[in-house]
């Protein structure tokens, strides 16, 4: 006779219950424990070649060529930040993980989860918010669902959405792709956003405020394809910064990655607002950044396309992937010192993007 609850037949939950009995808050961090939700449990559940190229979307074969697809989820506090809000960061962040994965962003599904209380005029900001970044990246909003539950905290509403692009070249973009002697560009200075946002709400106050870099990344990936560079990944830096992306795809190319840390650009009111508040700038989330893994001979064709996009003036070259198979993060300072880079078990920051 067939059980009842099929989930009776799965066996024990193959995360240590001992350790983690409930689910915790830097389960959602994109830190090590992350990992372990999408390693231990996820991933196995669910296996399939696609899931298995741990990048920012699934690439789906199609006649005639290829297709991205990825979602996200949006749980940010405050809804409105210098330099933007949660329908402008939905819009961007969803077309941003089509970008990285090389494609062009055609639609976008929306979903609201709205707390009961949430002022309607709130709401209409945002959804008008989420037209304008729509219109200025090219895509259509073409489905959705709205959910309304009881109020239980301040964020006042979540979105969720999906979006499909088209890949129109014959690169292969992921970890998996990644080569030794690769040169790692950066896109310009780091941790803009999440201190715009702790800065905010934790009432801090600098010379000049700070403001996030929350940007569309999507045209200048278009200008670097169109070269003809051959890219070998890109990550833009949301959750976890610059470090845990770095991280991610050591550990999926299974390759060592060498970093200069003091060539990594920091704006001085983001390193005094870091320092203020114990943070490490490297670990501090983005919103318009991105790294892209390309051969050494294409470095210097590559930094002048960045150079000549407002998404990337400021690129330079970081580091280089070694010929080591070790798969991990080695940074190195000017008087030699060397830290290995490891990832949070949570991250520095609550619901920053």
């Amino acid at each position: 006779m067939q059980s009842e609850n099929p989930a009776a037949a799965c066996g024990a939950c193959p995360i240590p219950i001992e350790d983690y009995p409930h689910i915790v808050m830097a389960h959602g961090g994109g830190g090590e424990l992350s990992r372990q939700l999408l390693d231990k449990m996820f991933k196995p559940t669910f296996a399939n070649p696609l899931l298995a190229n741990e990048h920012d979307g699934a690439v789906i074969p199609r006649p005639g060529g290829k297709l991205a697809f990825t979602t996200d989820s949006y749980v940010i506090q405050p809804l409105f930040f210098p330099g933007g809000d949660i329908g402008k960061l939905a819009v961007y962040g969803t077309v941003n993980d089509l970008a990285m994965c090389g494609a062009k962003p055609q639609y976008i599904s929306l979903a609201f989860i709205l707390q009961e209380g949430l002022p309607m005029q709130t709401l209409w900001n945002v959804v008008n918010s989420i037209r304008v970044a729509a219109q200025e990246t090219g895509v259509q909003i073409v489905t959705g669902d709205t959910k309304v539950v009881e109020k239980c905290g301040e964020s006042g509403l979540f979105i969720n959405t999906s979006g499909i692009g088209i890949i129109e070249h014959n690169l292969t973009i992921g970890p998996a792709a990644v080569q030794t002697g690769d040169v790692i560009i950066l896109s310009g200075d780091i941790g803009r956003h999440g201190m715009a946002v702790m800065a905010l709400r934790e009432g801090l106050e600098f010379e000049s405020q700070i403001s996030s870099d929350c940007a569309p990344l999507h045209d200048i990936v278009k200008h670097i394809l169109a070269a003809g560079i051959n890219v070998h990944c890109m990550r833009d830096l949301t959750r976890g910064g610059l470090a845990s992306a770095l991280v991610e795809i050591s550990s999926s190319a299974r390759k060592q990655i060498d970093i200069a840390e003091d060539a990594i650009p920091v704006r001085e009111d983001v390193r005094a607002a870091c320092e203020l508040l114990g943070l490490d700038p490297l670990y501090v989330a983005n919103e318009g950044r991105f790294i892209l893994f390309v051969p050494q001979s294409e470095t210097v064709k590559c930094l002048e396309i960045c150079h000549a996009h407002p998404q990337g003036h400021d690129a330079l070259v970081i580091g280089r992937v070694s010929d080591t198979t070790q798969a991990v993060v080695i940074a190195g300072n000017a008087i030699g010192g060397q830290r290995v880079i490891r990832m949070f078990s949570g991250e520095q920051l609550p619901r920053i993007c």
